[in-house]
């Protein structure tokens, strides 16, 4: 499910190059996550002093907050190569069993998007995760055999959107388990600001600021945004990025002061207006905006629910008196949130 929005949290199909160049490559110039680059930075120090390979970590969080990122921080710390796949990619056991007998001592195996892995190519994980072998099954039938196979040390690093998805078993093979949240307002203009230093864009702090809280939390976002209002700078102003510049710029790509765009807004609007504030099914909604169930969910329902703009309760979703307030509607006393949520 590929969500092409400029205000989208995925990764596009033309932004990876060019993340390359603004993405930190130590944890002294990774920007926000304290509490998690603290966490990482002792458990790194400890693995060091013991002369073994880091445990396995497991980073989840919504799309574009840079786990992608943090993962090539910890290989750089540890001063270890990385290898890359995601879990769609990874089709039969073999292909696993391939990357994992090529590795080297201490290296880095990065799995993104780890909660999409087949259940048999799971499996085998499990022995390689915990004793560092691998068991391959040989022919078919009677005389089928298992090869176990030892591999070396190796830190596994699993990325993913959606932690629930993963099995028990799977999780709890992590010795490290972080959570990346949406990033605040002032931590996101630093992070503008840096990146507008390593492309050479012209910014003053105040639009810096105006971009930062339009970004729904999220780096990828605020960088994305950063280009867009840059090239509206280019043709339409001076080259350099003011408060007022970048409001004109945001404004025409029809992103509001919370960051929500005209598919954020006609949730909120078929919400309020068709179905008197709520509660509707998740099934109804996404009929009456035309959208798949699944991209409403998981791509708006998200940031909604974290900036207090709707709740889900065991009826459907309901409107909060802050959208009302937003979309400029009078509160319905009718449209109150039923939080009894069924057990």
């Amino acid at each position: 499910m590929q969500d092409n929005r400029v205000i989208s949290g995925q990764a596009l199909s033309d932004e990876e190059n060019l993340d390359v160049n603004i993405r930190p490559i130590n944890l002294a110039d990774y920007i926000g996550q304290d509490k998690v680059k603290e966490n990482i930075a002792i458990f790194i120090a400890a693995a060091r002093e013991r002369a073994e390979s880091l445990d396995h970590v497991l980073l989840s969080g919504p799309p574009g907050l840079g786990k992608t990122t943090l993962a090539n921080i910890v290989a750089n710390e540890i001063g270890k190569p990385i290898r890359k796949t995601s879990g769609p990619a990874i089709e039969r056991p073999g292909d696993l069993a391939a990357i994992m007998t090529n590795l080297e001592p201490g290296e880095i195996l990065f799995i993104d998007e780890i909660h999409r892995l087949n259940r048999s190519v799971e499996e085998i994980m499990y022995p390689a995760m915990e004793d560092f072998v691998i068991d391959i099954v040989i022919g078919k039938g009677p005389a089928a055999r298992t090869l176990r196979l030892d591999l070396p040390p190796f830190t596994l690093i699993g990325a993913t959107t959606r932690p629930g998805l993963l099995s028990s078993p799977l999780r709890d093979r992590f010795g490290i388990n972080c959570r990346l949240d949406f990033y605040g307002i002032e931590e996101l203009a630093t992070i503008i600001n840096r990146a507008a230093r390593i492309l050479k864009i012209a910014i003053d702090t105040q639009g810096a600021y105006e971009i930062a809280r339009r970004s729904r939390g999220t780096p990828r976002v605020a960088n994305r945004l950063l280009r867009r209002v840059a090239d509206y700078a280019l043709i339409k102003g001076q080259g350099k990025i003011d408060e007022e510049l970048a409001l004109l710029a945001l404004e025409m790509m029809e992103i509001d002061h919370l960051g929500l765009d005209n598919l954020d807004i006609m949730i909120l609007e078929s919400i309020i207006g068709k179905f008197a504030g709520g509660p509707v099914g998740l099934e109804t909604l996404a009929a009456s905006v035309s959208e798949e169930t699944d991209t409403i969910s998981d791509v708006y329902e998200p940031y909604l629910l974290k900036m207090g703009m709707i709740q889900k309760t065991p009826r459907g979703r309901v409107a909060t008196e802050r959208a009302y307030k937003h979309l400029g509607y009078t509160v319905a006393g009718t449209a109150q949130p039923d939080l009894n949520f069924e057990t």
